[in-house]
């Protein structure tokens, strides 16, 4: 298993996402099988100087449910970002992913940090 140390000043979110997709999942080894975590672990630092592109920050909205009536939350990308940036990547990532049970062991190779290195 190898390292990728990837400074997020100035990507956009998406396209640094199904990067790091593709690192987590090892897709871009010769030895890749879909069925086995075969996958690099990812470093990512300064993710909060990502670019958003368009109106994203304003329009993009995150929704979870608590599971009781009425216990529908939402959250604006810009509040997400103030709160915690690391958490939009992560989300990015995670939805890029294939929904499966090895989905859970690649999120977890996956570091992130908001300065240069916390």
């Amino acid at each position: 298993m190898g390292v990728h140390k990837i400074d997020a000043t100035n990507k956009v979110l998406g396209r640094l996402a199904s990067k790091i997709a593709v690192l987590l999942q090892g897709k871009h080894k010769p030895s890749f099988v879909p069925f086995l975590n075969v996958g690099d672990k990812v470093i990512v630092t300064n993710t909060d100087k990502m670019k958003i592109t368009g109106k994203k920050l304003k329009k993009k909205i995150y929704y979870h449910h608590s599971g009781y009536p009425g216990g529908l939350k939402k959250i604006t990308l810009e509040e997400l970002m103030k709160r915690d940036s690391r958490e939009v990547l992560r989300r990015a990532v995670w939805g890029m992913l294939p929904k499966n049970k090895l989905r859970k062991q690649r999120i977890k190779n996956l570091k992130l940090y908001k300065g240069e290195k916390e």
